[in-house]
């Protein structure tokens, strides 16, 4: 996997973007276990649930679509709810967390909590 960045790119997408390729050399989503990416912005959190083999994605949950009045890790930690609860209404019960280039810290680590005391396995 190689990512092309312009020269207008800043060092730390640049630096972002090195991790994330190397973290996707190992994880790989299947259909018993699939993959939770997560993205952070400025302002909101998104989740997908992945299935590398048949490169589907199978629900996306994002902050923007929430009426929540968070911020910051409680909003996190909602969304981290969202995806699990509806990751077990479509019958999957543990998955791999991507944290896609970001360190775990903050509100990539909020979100996995609240994902696990959901009922998520990871």
């Amino acid at each position: 996997m190689k990512v092309r960045v312009s020269k207008h790119t800043s060092p730390k997408t640049k630096n972002r973007m090195k991790k994330k390729i190397r973290i996707r050399k190992t994880v790989k989503g299947t259909s018993e276990r699939p993959r939770l990416c997560v993205f952070r912005s400025a302002k909101h959190m998104y989740a997908q649930i992945i299935n590398d083999d048949s490169m589907q994605t199978i629900l996306t949950v994002s902050s923007l679509t929430m009426d929540a009045k968070e911020t910051g890790k409680a909003l996190a930690k909602v969304v981290g709810k969202a995806v699990a609860e509806a990751s077990l209404k479509k019958g999957i019960k543990s998955v791999v967390f991507d944290r896609n280039g970001f360190i775990y810290h903050g509100r990539v680590q909020s979100l996995a909590d609240g994902a696990r005391e959901a009922g998520l396995n990871f």
